[in-house]
């Protein structure tokens, strides 16, 4: 309606997942750079996770458009289903014919399974997809990590790419999920966008459908569209088309913060700020007017009352009471202090927690006294190397169960850092940099907590992040020979490939099995020999 008043050839802000309008901010290109990944990562789970109209299923269409000739997709958009229709529709999507798939269970698994030996064997990839995987049932997910063991004995044969939202994490997180989430090989969750995002974003969809000239929206307009949408990208849709209506509605050709006020309360059925105490001076009036009503009807009683009592005769006063023996008082029983979500969120003054100080407080548990600046350059002197991952998650770091930092987020984007030095079934235990321990249950911490982990772990004496060539391999001969040092090897382990004894081990720690032992297969050496090193605890 209002595309031609703007100079366009047709409407920017349409919620429909067009790859056209994609807008690659840093984190989006980040996010399909883990899709594409997952096309060929040797088999298991790649995990995209997102807030609501953040912009997921684009990236998938994103992502279906490079899909390479020699990879077969199963897209499923639709995963409220029991296990045997999950598998009957998987079979429906690789296109395998309903003779072959049988009436059961099992006859499913054999068809999909013969499919994938046939098809590997032609050199192709199989990669299933489903969106909206937050409504999975425990079941299905079960199942899902069954079809991952269909493998030959190079490779799986199935890939795996689940994409839902934030609550897909706290559902992988769960104790009975553990044996999945250790099978996810790359993991990412898509942040909002930035104010200067969002910018970049209205510009990027009005081009797309055929701006030429100016923007319509200026600065002020824009800031208002970063508050109301709060950087989602299916809420600056909404918010930006009924704003470009009521801009073309007054006959304007530009969109300002008033319009975008308005538009904000009829799309989101907000009540504006500036309005926003007419209602609440209202109610104290009404208020006030009952209460000054129930003070003048109470004086009016306490008249009359000394009238009535001058009637009745006195009598006479009877002795008074003994007073009974006090019952003993119980003794106070202590409860835990359990946080809500709102207690872990710093206060919209207080918008970032110091990370040196978060550093410096993780370092006291290791004995280590670290400076403000370059906290981990300090702890490399040191021996200590510091470990950073923007998609962890809790059942992963229960396997490394060592204390670390969190980093937790409110709705507008702010940050504060805690201690995590106790982990739970249930629980987590908290600490301040001040060193003020909290618990906080499970499922409020995975709302708040997008996966970014910090932790410090011990590096060996002859440790080379970078090495390549032959210091490459007389590293990975080093791991492979302390692994087979351990009471647990097998005696067939010291006669193994070096690289094949530690791919084995980071297949059995949930690692993707390269054979090149990065910091998370050191520390889970370190975990496994006994190395001396701080360790999650139980929550109190």
């Amino acid at each position: 309606m209002y595309a031609r008043h703007f100079g366009l050839d047709s409407a920017p802000f349409s919620i429909a997942p067009d790859p056209r309008y994609l807008f690659m901010s840093e984190r989006h290109r980040d996010a399909l750079a883990h899709l594409l990944y997952g096309l060929d990562g040797g088999g298991g789970f790649v995990l995209l996770t997102g807030e609501i109209g953040a912009g997921k299923t684009t990236l998938c269409r994103c992502m279906l458009e490079q899909v390479p000739s020699h990879c077969n997709v199963a897209y499923i958009f639709n995963p409220r289903l029991s296990t045997d229709e999950l598998l009957e529709t998987v079979c429906e999507e690789f296109g395998i014919a309903q003779g072959q798939r049988g009436g059961t269970l099992k006859a499913r698994v054999d068809a999909l399974n013969d499919h994938l030996l046939r098809t590997h064997a032609q050199g192709q990839i199989n990669v299933l997809v489903i969106d909206e995987a937050q409504n999975l049932s425990a079941e299905v997910l079960e199942q899902l990590r069954l079809l991952t063991n269909l493998e030959t004995s190079e490779r799986k044969l199935l890939q795996i790419m689940l994409v839902g939202q934030p609550e897909l994490r706290a559902m992988l997180a769960a104790p009975g999920l553990e044996q999945l989430a250790q099978r996810v090989i790359a993991r990412y969750h898509l942040q909002a966008l930035s104010a200067d995002d969002v910018g970049r974003y209205v510009q990027h969809r009005l081009q797309v459908a055929g701006l030429r000239g100016q923007l319509p929206f200026d600065r002020a307009a824009l800031r208002r569209v970063t508050l109301h949408s709060r950087g989602v990208a299916r809420r600056i849709n909404l918010l930006c088309d009924r704003a470009l209506l009521g801009a073309y509605a007054e006959g304007r050709t530009r969109v300002s913060a008033r319009i975008v006020d308005k538009a904000a309360g009829e799309v989101f059925d907000v009540v504006l700020r500036r309005t926003s105490w007419r209602a609440p001076a209202a109610i104290v009036a009404a208020l006030a007017l009952l209460v000054a009503g129930a003070l003048v009807a109470w004086q009016t009683q306490l008249r009359a009352v000394p009238a009535v009592v001058a009637k009745v005769p006195p009598t006479k006063a009877a002795p008074p009471a003994l007073p009974a023996p006090a019952a003993p008082k119980p003794a106070p029983v202590a409860q835990p202090h359990w946080l809500s979500p709102e207690d872990l969120l710093p206060a919209a003054d207080t918008a970032t927690a110091d990370e040196a100080a978060a550093w410096q407080a993780l370092g006291s548990l290791w004995g280590l006294s670290l400076p403000a600046m370059e906290p981990c350059v300090a702890a490399a002197r040191q021996g200590v190397s510091c470990f950073r991952d923007a998609g962890s998650n809790l059942a992963s770091i229960r396997q490394l169960a060592r204390p670390g930092i969190l980093t937790l987020y409110n709705d507008q984007g702010q940050s504060v850092r805690w201690l995590l030095v106790g982990l739970g079934r249930d629980s987590a235990e908290l600490r301040t940099p001040g060193g003020e321990s909290r618990t906080v249950s499970i499922a409020s911490l995975t709302t708040l907590w997008r996966g970014e982990f910090a932790t410090l772990w011990r590096m060996p004496p002859d440790y080379r992040p970078n090495a390549r060539g032959a210091d490459a391999e007389a590293a990975i001969a080093a791991v492979a020979a302390r692994l087979a040092a351990l009471p647990t090897a097998t005696p067939a382990t010291a006669s193994e490939a070096p690289r094949e004894v530690v791919a084995a081990f980071q297949l059995a720690n949930g690692l993707k099995p390269d054979g090149k032992p990065g910091p998370l297969t050191l520390m889970h050496l370190n975990r496994v020999s006994g190395v001396d090193e701080p360790r999650l605890e139980s929550p109190r």
